[in-house]
């Protein structure tokens, strides 16, 4: 039986070296991500050391690091109103309550839609994203509200307009994708209704869009400002940006009118 010779010489296959542009990547990786952090958080920054800085030099742009001519004096005169701890009670409340309805419906809606077995679920969706693009204008949505009793009422910002089509695709879409239809028949076998199976298995699978969705809803609660704008009367209803638009508008007006302290130009 012959033997087979091994050439010794024979050196070992070349490794391409990637490790030094495997760096230069991560580096620029890492610096295109610190060069976004700061565009996204300068902007809250910025706000924060303007309301230590005398508007004047905020005016002027002579605020960009940190504080110019430090002051409380916003502060001071923003603490003056004590319907400020009204807004802030009211936009908590809203902020909460709004949440908590925009989820059920929203997410009930979403998974009603995602079922293969709704009968003419492509064109109820169509509906829906019809109201995308046009709606039934302020006017006409001003009387409606009026026309149910809920003008100048607490319902009036957390009840209309809870239902937001675009969360209700982005759930749909979830459950359409995420969620195997294995699970629903498998289910049906041990013999758990519609009700049932969407409470103790798809929330419990869906926890990561009914997150994204309640942040969605409850940024909108917390900012909202045209509902109470145009559908509240009484003050005491207002939430926290109304009050201080309210505030902001006052000042200016007796600024212009020479009844207040104008700001000190240099």
């Amino acid at each position: 039986m012959g033997t087979i010779k091994v050439n010794e010489n024979l050196s070992p296959p070349r490794q391409v070296n990637t490790r030094s542009s495997d760096r230069v990547l991560e580096i620029g990786l890492y610096v295109f991500a610190i060069l976004m952090l700061i565009v996204l958080i300068y902007p809250l920054y910025f706000i924060i050391i303007a309301s230590f800085s005398e508007p004047a030099a905020v005016a002027n742009g002579q605020v960009w690091l940190f504080p110019k001519d430090f002051t409380l004096a916003g502060y001071q005169e923003l603490l003056k109103h004590s319907n400020i701890w009204i807004g802030y009670k009211n936009t908590i409340i809203y902020t909460v309550v709004g949440t908590a309805i925009g989820l059920v419906v929203n997410i009930s809606a979403a998974y009603a839609l995602s079922r293969r077995d709704l009968v003419g679920g492509k064109y109820i969706s169509l509906l829906f994203i019809f109201t995308m693009f046009f709606n039934g204008g302020l006017i006409p949505t001003f009387m409606t509200v009026r026309d149910f009793q809920l003008y100048d009422t607490f319902l009036v910002m957390v009840l209309p307009f809870s239902v937001a089509v675009f969360n209700i695709i982005v759930a749909r879409t979830f459950f359409q994708n995420s969620i195997p239809d294995d699970l629903w028949e498998a289910a049906q076998l041990d013999g758990c209704g519609n009700i049932r199976y969407f409470v103790t298995i798809v929330i419990p699978l869906s926890k990561a869009v009914i997150s994204v969705i309640a942040l969605w809803t409850a940024v909108g609660h917390w900012n909202s400002f045209f509902n109470a704008l145009i559908y509240l009367k009484d003050s005491s209803l207002y939430p926290l940006q109304l009050i201080l638009r309210n505030i902001l508008v006052t000042n200016q007006m007796q600024s212009a009118m020479g009844t207040g302290e104008a700001p000190r130009l240099r």
